[in-house]
C-alpha cells in the first residue's frame, strides 16, 4: 500500500478514532473525494451487535465509501469521527493503514468456526483500492493461514483482480463472496448508487468467480419499496443470478438510520416525488419496515430460489450461507 504522510496532532478536545482520523493527510482526487490516512490500532472488529449474528468479526479496510449509494446504512460510522453530515461519508474516504500486520497479530484471537466478515460498512474493492490496495494485502496475510470462515461483500468487480489469491485461500479455507446488485437497471443503478460499477458489470463477476471455483453470489439488498421490489424485477435478478452459476442470492428490505434518512430522504423528493410522502409514513419514528413486509419479500425470494434451483443443486454452499450473508448487511461496524 502506498505511504501517506500525517499532518500535525490533533487538537487534545478529539480523542479516539477521532483524533486519529484527524492525522491523516488529505490527497484531491475525482468527484469531490479526498482520501485520508488512518493509523488505527485494530483491524479485527468483534461483533458487539444486540442482534444475533452468524459471524463473530467483522474487517473493513476503509472507512467511508465512495459509490455513495443514496440508502447507505453506514453513514454514522463516521460521526464516530465527530464527522455529522452524511455527505462526509462518500467524500471523505479513511485509508487503514498497517493492515495486514495488524491482522496477523489479531488473528491469534479468532476460535475455529468463528466467521470473519469482510465489507459490513464500507466496500472492500471501492476505488480506493486500486490505489492502496489495502485489501489485497489482507487478503495475502490470510492465505498464509487456513482453518478459517471468511465472506466478502462488495459492489464492485474490482474483485476479479484477486481471482488467483482467492483461489489460493480457498484451498485451505472456507470463502465466499458476495456481491451486492440491486437491480439489473443500470440507469436506475445509477441513480441510486453513482459511482458503483455497472449491474452488468457485477453479475459477470459472479459468473467469472463461480468458473473459477470461488464461491459466490448475490446479495439483492436493500430491496427499495416501490423503486426496486416488484416480483418481475425481483425475479429477473434471481434468474439472472442463476444464469451466472451464482450459489445463493438474498434480500432485506431498505431499513434507514436517521442519518441514512438525511441523505435519502432528500434524494426521494428529488428523484421519485410521488413517493416521498408514502415514505415519510412508512419510516416514521422507525428505522424498519413492518414484520409484514419482510415476510413478503422473504417469501418470494424463497419461492423463486426454488423456482430457479439456487441452493437446491448447489451442494457446495453451506446450510447457513444464505442467513449468515443476510446478516452482513444488517450491520455495520468500525
Amino acid at each position: 500500500m502506498a505511504s501517506l504522510p500525517f499532518l500535525p496532532d490533533a487538537p487534545p478536545k478529539l480523542v479516539g478514532i477521532a483524533r486519529l482520523a484527524a492525522e491523516g493527510q488529505s490527497l484531491r482526487e475525482g468527484h469531490q473525494v479526498e482520501y485520508f490516512t488512518l493509523p488505527v490500532r485494530s483491524l479485527l472488529n468483534r461483533c458487539v451487535s444486540k442482534r444475533e449474528m452468524p459471524f463473530t468479526w467483522t474487517i473493513n479496510p476503509y472507512r467511508g465509501c465512495e459509490f455513495a449509494c443514496k440508502y447507505c446504512y453506514a453513514r454514522y460510522t463516521h460521526e464516530f469521527m465527530e464527522m455529522r453530515d452524511g455527505v462526509d461519508f462518500e467524500q471523505k474516504i479513511y485509508v487503514k493503514q498497517h493492515a495486514a500486520e495488524l491482522l496477523r497479530q489479531e488473528l491469534r484471537h479468532v476460535k475455529p468456526g468463528e466467521e470473519i466478515a469482510i465489507g459490513t460498512a464500507t466496500d472492500p474493492y471501492q476505488p480506493a483500492e486500486r490505489k492502496y490496495e489495502v485489501t489485497r494485502a489482507i487478503l495475502e496475510e490470510f492465505a498464509r493461514h487456513e482453518g478459517l470462515e471468511l465472506g466478502i461483500v462488495t459492489k464492485s468487480n474490482l474483485v476479479l483482480r484477486d481471482v488467483e489469491l482467492l483461489r489460493q485461500i480457498a484451498r485451505k479455507n472456507d470463502i465466499s463472496v458476495h456481491v451486492t446488485i440491486t437491480t439489473l437497471n443500470a440507469d436506475l443503478a445509477r441513480i441510486l448508487e453513482p459511482r458503483a460499477p455497472r449491474p452488468d458489470l457485477r453479475l459477470d463477476a459472479v459468473r467469472r468467480l463461480n468458473q473459477a471455483g470461488i464461491s459466490a453470489g448475490v446479495s439483492c439488498s436493500p430491496v427499495i419499496p416501490e423503486i426496486t421490489d416488484s416480483p418481475r424485477d425481483l425475479e429477473a435478478l434471481v434468474r439472472a443470478t442463476a444464469e451466472a452459476g451464482g450459489k445463493h442470492i438474498f434480500a432485506n428490505p431498505l431499513f434507514l438510520k436517521p442519518c441514512s434518512a438525511a441523505v435519502f430522504m432528500p434524494f426521494l423528493e428529488k428523484e421519485f416525488p410521488h413517493l416521498a410522502e408514502n415514505y415519510r409514513k412508512r419510516y416514521h419514528d422507525r428505522a424498519f419496515l413492518p414484520k409484514s413486509y419482510h415476510q413478503r419479500i422473504s417469501k418470494l425470494m424463497a419461492s423463486l430460489r426454488r423456482k430457479y434451483g439456487i441452493g437446491r443443486e448447489r451442494a457446495s454452499v453451506k446450510p447457513r450461507a444464505q442467513e449468515c450473508q443476510q446478516a452482513l448487511f444488517s450491520v455495520a461496524s468500525d
